[in-house]
């Protein structure tokens, strides 16, 4: 159990060093969001389900009561996935769908532990071919997600403590996010 929480507490670490990072992160989503655009996001295995928190707390409500802004789960779109899969294999799962729903000034983050799953790879080269926003949340850089991404957020240790920490990550950025909009709403009006 301590050998666990140790790790943890590292990335952990790595998080809180990185939160001006997520701050940056969540005044463009608010400003971005606001102006009409949306939020895609994917992942694979536990990195799907936190792909798929985010975007509850953007449709719904992290903490404030608020306009529900566009953000879906690529991941949970299972008859896509599996059409997809089916029919043009699993590396493109992601891909086709960014280049069915991403438009320039949308922003797309992809979660992953390793940076380095086939599939996320070519969903980045998909929103950046569509001209959205590219982050990545992965672990330990250099990867080759990192790489392809606009801006990554790398957090440090074994996979099991990324995951949790990507759990962190997404509600400090619906934090940030949250605290931004009543600026982006002064500067809009």
């Amino acid at each position: 159990m301590e050998k666990h929480l140790d790790g943890l507490g590292e990335s952990l670490a790595g998080l809180r060093a990185q939160a001006p990072r997520i701050t940056r992160w969540g005044a463009t989503l608010a400003h971005r969001l606001t102006g009409g655009a949306r939020l895609l996001a994917a992942g694979n295995g536990g990195s799907a389900a936190e792909a798929q928190h985010l975007t509850a707390e953007l449709v719904g409500r992290y903490r404030d009561d608020r306009a529900a802004f566009s953000a879906i789960a690529l991941c949970a779109e299972s008859s896509s996935v599996t059409a997809i899969g089916n029919d043009y294999g699993y590396q493109e799962v992601f891909a086709r769908q960014v280049s069915a729903h991403a438009r320039p000034g949308d922003v797309l983050v992809l979660l992953s532990t390793s940076g380095r799953s086939p599939n996320l790879l070519r969903a980045a080269e998909a929103g950046r071919e569509a001209g959205a926003l590219v982050w990545a949340s992965t672990g330990p850089a250099p990867n080759p997600l990192a790489d392809l991404a606009d801006d990554v957020l790398a957090l440090p240790g074994a996979a099991c403590h990324v995951q949790e920490a990507q759990l962190v990550a997404v509600h400090a950025l619906c934090e940030a996010f949250e605290a931004a909009l009543p600026t982006v709403r002064r500067r809009v009006s």
